[in-house]
């Protein structure tokens, strides 16, 4: 029963995913449907946490839009998922990065990693 779960799980995963860690400032491209059409809309955030493992892989993204917090929440192999892309990498020593969410302005800022 449990090698079923895991094939079907296997066939959902998408083959690439753009290596992005919690920290990283990241421009999310996602489908969105209005009506019959689709478009593709941006979200550029900070990404505080990434849980869950293989199909079920999901992370949280928080921007500030007009002086309010904004956070979304996508799985990582959803067909609504264009493409991830990371525009500067954070240095942080967590793995939830929580604490953000009760900063504003310079203080929620993320250290830059330089490699």
């Amino acid at each position: 029963m449990n090698d079923i779960i895991k094939s079907i799980e296997a066939e959902q995963l998408k083959p690439e995913v753009q290596e992005f860690h919690v920290g990283d400032t990241v421009k999310v491209y996602g489908k969105i449907k209005e009506g019959n059409r689709e478009r593709i809309q941006v979200f550029e955030g900070i990404v505080l946490k990434r849980q869950g493992g293989s199909s079920r892989e999901t992370f949280t993204v928080r921007k500030t839009s007009n002086g309010v917090g904004v956070e979304k929440t996508w799985p990582l192999h959803s067909p609504n998922v264009e493409k991830i892309e990371v525009v500067r990498r954070g240095k942080v020593r967590r793995a939830k990065l929580n604490y953000l969410r009760k900063r504003v302005g310079k203080k929620a800022k993320v250290k830059e990693l330089m490699r």
